[in-house]
């Protein structure tokens, strides 16, 4: 499932979200929470989560940095990046073995950060203009704050494609990639599994090219119309997780 927009708002849980999360332990039901942000680390929001009053372990948390470290680790084993984002991104590809440097890097590979600055996007032109593979966590062109929209992982990456020429190989959703490393770190197969996301764009998306069953939640970006937007359908529309309670075994039957 997504965090933001599924399972809280910011730092406010979405009404009903820990009764559910409950009613998974309590049927022993496997499940992973998602995010497309490479700020932080799975400990980091396991931290966020408790504040908002709901308790997930931190093997039951898959951000992009994750991702994108496993993939760089499937890739190219020992290798080394230049990284422009937080601490989420280079604590995970520290975790890999890989050494972070602005000389010669076998990778560049931007995230989300909050302090996009003129001099490290230039850094990043230059790598890539100099050989460095170009790496992205994830597409997404714009994010939520509480005062109003900021520039996200996919603006900076056009900028700096649009400068080089050379696009990203973007990891997050919508890239079925994700989806399956965590299908792999739960031990699940596809056919038994499914997808919870408030985004037809990314997650019904990225869950239907992973070849799961799909349910589209209300509670966060998408309003009742947004999937008779897209040429593909979500296996089910919902108002949000608290409508899934004394349902967990059986999702479609509602």
């Amino acid at each position: 499932m997504d965090m933001d927009g599924v399972l809280v708002h910011e730092d406010r849980m979405v009404p009903g979200a820990d009764t559910f999360l409950a009613e998974l332990r309590e049927r022993e039901l496997p499940f992973m929470v998602f995010t497309n942000n490479s700020i932080y680390t799975p400990r980091d929001l396991r931290a966020r989560l408790l504040r908002s009053g709901l308790d997930i372990p931190e093997s039951s948390i898959w951000t992009s940095a994750l991702a994108t470290a496993q993939f760089l680790n499937n890739q190219r084993p020992g290798g080394t990046a230049h990284v422009v984002g937080e601490s989420g991104l280079t604590t995970a590809l520290h975790g890999i073995g890989y050494v972070l440097t602005d000389r010669e890097p076998d990778y560049v590979v931007l995230g989300e950060t909050r302090t996009y600055s003129f001099e490290a996007i230039t850094k990043a032109i230059r790598l890539v203009e100099g050989g460095a593979r170009f790496i992205a966590t994830n597409p997404d062109e714009k994010g939520p704050s509480p005062e109003g929209t900021l520039p996200a992982t996919g603006a900076v990456a056009a900028l700096i494609e649009r400068v080089t020429g050379r696009g990203p190989y973007y990891i997050g959703k919508p890239n079925p990639l994700m989806m399956r490393s965590a299908l792999r770190a739960l031990g699940a197969h596809s056919a038994n599994t499914l997808m919870l996301g408030d985004r037809m764009d990314t997650d019904v998306r990225s869950g239907l090219e992973a070849g799961l069953q799909t349910i589209l939640v209300l509670s966060g970006i998408s309003r009742e119309h947004t999937a008779e937007l897209f040429p593909y359908r979500p296996t089910k529309v919902i108002g949000s997780v608290a409508d899934l309670v004394d349902h967990v075994d059986d999702p479609f039957g509602l």
